[in-house]
């Protein structure tokens, strides 16, 4: 534990940095445990991975959990997580936890949102087809009932394309709200509900465009000392390359040094090993749960699709140089697509464990390059290798 962490416990220590690349190595250190960076963190969108228990994910390697503060309002409600003693004990996962704002997930119903300074308006239609009110108060009012270790700031999250007078209102906005997120955080002590020490990220948006990034982190810097950043608004539709126009600079030129920096909702393993080249620290994505469910794997070959007949009679691990327990456990190819093809739950189970550790891997695989000095060239082995692959 570093030695300030009685009076910071979400203190980050970067412990390396690569000479070639803007890739560093860290520690988040949290109420619930350490957070090696940089990380991978599984999504457990409404308190569970799904087909994931939390044994399952401890033995994949996971160190911290996402879940979002959206679907938990919605059912069972911030009210009933409280009563159940907070996240961590509701799903029986006693590492640390972080919720997302739940602000992509309402500005994905479209037409049935309602923006005003104050806050937004949308109609729940995956739900009851109730309308719902937030302003920044009520969603800290929700994180914090949740109580995961870490929380996030109500955003606009703009796609793309968008008008640039339509991303430079998401950006006001979202500094302003998060300004009185900061203040209503700061009024409860920092604390969840249950007593805990809660950190607050802000949401760095801007689109596609570098000049409306900038201004908001200039913006998100004014308002607070918050302990880290979220880099949200891209994988809303835009190509890798596009995002990483913007992305790269803003992470290795800008983002402040010595905070965490997590790049929300990207989770395909090539944009990770690039990512975290500029600097990135951490990364959340549904995308290995939700290609698992679909039949497709990460491997060291390129993504894999258990559904094409060529591999019912393969009688060879999904990836010979995996050493996660469905690959270790004798589960071969022709087995996978057998269970891909019946649509077997099991089929589900074992690719989502095996697509988690795979990224989980990788990033820890990441981490002892930078270390050794080396991400450079691991970045360079990755890109010329079939792995990369993984559309």
């Amino acid at each position: 534990m570093c030695s300030n962490c009685e009076t910071k416990p979400f203190a980050f220590d970067i412990i390396a940095e690569d000479p070639t690349t803007h890739a560093r190595a860290g520690v988040l250190h949290t109420p619930h445990g350490d957070i090696p960076t940089p990380i991978f963190m599984p999504v457990g969108t409404k308190a569970t991975v799904k087909g994931l228990l939390p044994p399952m994910l401890e033995q994949l390697g996971t160190k911290i959990l996402l879940a979002n503060t959206y679907h938990l309002s919605m059912r069972p409600g911030a009210d009933l997580v409280d009563e159940m003693g907070g996240l961590h004990e509701f799903m029986q996962w006693h590492g640390p936890i972080l919720t997302d704002s739940g602000g992509f997930q309402v500005f994905s119903h479209g037409e049935h949102v309602k923006l005003t300074n104050d806050g937004v308006t949308f109609r729940a239609v995956d739900y009851d087809g109730s309308y719902v009110r937030w302003t920044p108060e009520d969603n800290m009012d929700i994180a914090r009932k949740l109580g995961a270790d870490i929380v996030m700031q109500l955003d606009q999250c703009p796609g793309y394309p968008s008008p640039r007078p339509f991303v430079e209102r998401a950006v006001e906005l979202s500094s302003m709200w998060a300004e009185r997120c900061w203040a209503a955080h700061e009024a409860a002590g920092h604390l969840t509900a249950q007593g805990t020490p809660q950190a607050l990220f802000g949401i760095v948006q801007g689109g596609m465009d570098l000049e409306l990034r900038l201004r908001s982190l200039r913006q998100l810097e004014d308002t607070a000392d918050f302990p880290g950043y979220g880099i949200g608004g891209y994988s809303v539709g835009e190509s890798h390359e596009v995002m990483f126009e913007t992305l790269a600079p803003l992470a290795s030129e800008h983002m402040p040094k010595g905070k965490p920096r997590y790049l929300m909702g990207v989770g395909n393993p090539t944009t990770l090993v690039r990512g975290v080249a500029c600097g990135i620290d951490m990364y959340d994505c549904v995308l290995p749960t939700r290609t698992a469910r679909m039949g497709s794997a990460f491997s060291s070959t390129g993504r894999v699709n258990l559904r094409n007949a060529c591999h019912a009679h393969d009688a060879s691990p999904l990836d010979a140089t995996c050493t996660c327990p469905v690959c270790t456990g004798g589960y071969t190819r022709a087995y996978l697509h057998h269970l891909v093809r019946q649509k077997e739950m099991t089929a589900s189970i074992l690719l989502s464990m095996h697509n988690i550790y795979f990224l989980l891997d990788l990033m820890r695989r990441a981490r002892e390059a930078i270390c050794a000095g080396a991400y450079g060239v691991f970045l360079d082995d990755w890109m010329a290798s079939t792995a990369a692959k993984d559309w």
